[in-house]
């Protein structure tokens, strides 16, 4: 049961040593409440991890043969893979584009605020490593400037359906490739906008020599990063953030300052994943009831910029020594992050200015407007 009457904080105030100020006597991770704010076992396939190993053996997990640990997991899957680049796609995130298809099975999935008409509301968006196994995921949506950029530290191709002009200048790049609108439609009672999915074989079309797109590299290109994207723990091991940092926080709740969409991130303590809700409810996938969850949840704190009237915006998101959190297990912790070109990798450190360690497995990551950062809850 969640306690909604813990201490709160004010956002933090990170120097050099990363020093947090917390206001009203805010709790650590040694209290059992606390409200702060502003702060598988598939067998292997295609894409799917390898069987989990036996962590309680001592020994060390022996990676299968013909398997790589994923570059947007840390998780064995095929190598049959390793060169193929991600997929990020728009998911449209309005209440009538519900229930999503597919969205359970993305390795990496950002939620941005998409206008600042309409409180707020978010979109999704999702990296997918194994898309050839894709049956049906959306429904799709435009896209905006911040997620070209986002999905260029991927190398990922990004699939949409058109989106401002404010996105040219961008799309204009070398570095830059997407899909748009060419996906399958689908009947389903609704207005048009929420009818586009890409369906097995969509992307195959797209990237066939028939396709206006077809110069698109299917695999990774001259403006992929190397090395892996997050600084993953050895996989079959687990990092706590109580046990290795002095200054950590309880999140079991995690309340972000979305109105429209109401999104938070509730832990559940059996699986040790965090649950993704929005709309007073849990979100589960339309494919197979599964639920939106994910073992890592990092937040950064990010200004942006209002393009016009009509609440289009950019997020400031190339940038250098910003506020975030890194939460895992029920615990939160301060970090920084830094984002130096336009398909430079996002890095997160943590107060020692080490790289950020992170568990395997899926991770969500929101960019919060930083005029709303002290309304991040955490209980």
């Amino acid at each position: 049961m969640f306690n909604t009457f813990g201490k709160r904080a004010v956002a933090p105030v990170l120097s050099a040593m990363m020093l947090i100020s917390l206001a009203a006597c805010g709790n650590d991770s040694s209290s059992n409440n606390s409200t702060v704010v502003g702060l598988s076992t598939d067998k292997p396939g295609t894409g799917n991890p390898a069987a989990a190993p036996e962590t309680n053996s001592g020994e060390p997990y022996v990676l299968p043969e013909g398997y790589y640990f994923s570059e947007l997991t840390g998780e064995p899957i095929s190598e049959e893979i390793k060169d193929q680049r991600p997929i990020a796609v728009m998911i449209d995130n309005e209440s009538l584009a519900l229930p999503h298809y597919g969205t359970s099975e993305a390795d990496v999935v950002y939620e941005l605020m998409n206008s600042t008409k309409n409180d707020r509301i978010t979109r999704l968006m999702c990296l997918v490593k194994d898309w050839d196994s894709i049956e049906q995921l959306g429904s799709i949506r435009s896209t905006r400037p911040t997620n070209i950029l986002l999905a260029a530290e991927w190398n990922a191709l990004l699939c949409h359906d058109g989106g401002p002009y404010y996105n040219d200048q961008y799309f204009s790049q070398p570095w830059s490739a997407h899909f748009s609108g060419t996906f399958s439609r689908i009947n389903n009672g609704k207005a048009s906008e929420f009818t586009e999915y890409i369906l097995s074989g969509d992307l195959d079309k797209n990237f066939s020599d028939n396709a206006s797109n077809s110069a698109y590299s299917r695999t990774y290109n001259e403006f992929a990063n190397e090395g892996e994207h997050f600084d993953f723990v050895d996989y079959g091991t687990e990092i706590y953030l109580d046990q290795k940092y002095d200054r950590s926080y309880h999140a079991r709740k995690i309340t972000l300052p979305f109105p429209h969409n109401q999104s938070q991130l509730i832990y559940n303590e059996e699986t040790r994943q965090y649950e993704y809700y929005e709309y007073g409810g849990r979100h589960e996938d339309a494919e197979d009831g599964a639920p939106l969850s994910f073992k890592n949840v990092i937040l950064q704190n990010c200004d942006f910029s209002q393009l016009d009237d009509e609440g289009y915006l950019i997020y400031n998101c190339i940038d250098s020594g910003k506020y975030g959190w890194y939460i895992t297990n029920g615990i939160a912790k301060d970090i920084t992050w830094i984002k130096t070109s336009e398909t430079g990798v996002t890095k997160y450190y943590d107060e020692n200015g080490d790289e950020l360690e992170i568990n395997t497995g899926k991770t969500y990551i929101s960019l919060i407007p930083s005029d709303s950062w002290d309304k991040v809850i955490f209980e």
